[in-house]
């Protein structure tokens, strides 16, 4: 059998105008073309993803993947970043000392999706499934920076940081915080992104000021980068 023909004559043709979608908007015809499915099959087929949130239409009229298909995508990416994770924020402890954690954004709140907590000692303790603001820290600060310009406009209207703080994260690649989300506590986070090249995720190690200092970011943010670069190279693989 075909590598590309599962034998399920209607599911292949739904999967090939799919992946033609993958490459941008296209008015039927150019499905039809780029396929090889019939006019009327092509047509009753994208009429049918649609229905189903798969594909959608922009505003020349022509079929584009659909928000059901981004939210598929970031659910299989969300377990493939979950299950990596966990390793990889247990050795960013171990490199630091320092409890770590990795969080989603959830509207205008953010999740903390795992964590490795630090051994022993005074830690700052973030249990997973915990919603934090997106109002202040350095995670805060990862997870708004990618974002366009008025999205940012908007998530620093009340923030504890401003949008040039942002603009210094995103020309270093990571983000520091001292008392910012919690009086007496330091933080470093550092971006993964998906595939698509967009901001995930923030992988972050948090503690006492005491023991990280005023500049947690000159000691621990290469370490917190790399882990962050780790798990975006995890995503990128097939």
């Amino acid at each position: 059998m075909d590598k590309k023909n599962s034998g399920v004559g209607v599911l292949d043709k739904a999967v090939a105008i799919l992946g033609t979608l993958e490459s941008g908007p296209h008015s039927l015809a150019e499905l039809v073309a780029a396929t090889g499915i019939a006019r009327p099959t092509a047509h009753r087929l994208a009429v049918a993803l649609e229905h189903h949130r798969l594909v959608t239409r922009d505003l020349q009229g022509r079929f584009v993947l659909g928000v059901r298909s981004g939210e598929l995508a970031a659910a299989a990416g969300e377990d493939r970043l979950l299950a990596a994770a966990a390793p990889a924020l247990a050795a960013l402890r171990d490199a630091t000392g320092e409890s770590a954690q990795l969080y989603r954004r959830q509207g205008d709140i953010r999740i903390c999706v795992a964590v490795a907590e630090r051994l022993s000692g005074l830690r700052d303790s973030v249990p997973v499934g915990a919603s934090l603001t997106m109002q202040a820290g350095s995670a805060a600060q990862i997870l708004l920076a990618w974002e366009d310009s008025e999205k940012i406009h908007r998530g620093v209207k009340n923030a504890r940081f401003t949008a040039a703080h942002l603009a210094a994260d995103r020309r270093r690649g990571w983000a520091q915080s001292v008392g910012e989300r919690e009086a007496g506590v330091a933080s470093v986070s550092a971006p993964v992104k998906g595939p698509n090249g967009k901001v995930i995720a923030a992988v972050s190690i948090s503690g006492p000021i005491e023991r990280l200092g005023r500049q947690p970011g000159r000691v621990h943010a290469a370490a917190v980068v790399a882990t962050a670069a780790r798990l975006t190279e995890h995503l990128s693989k097939n």
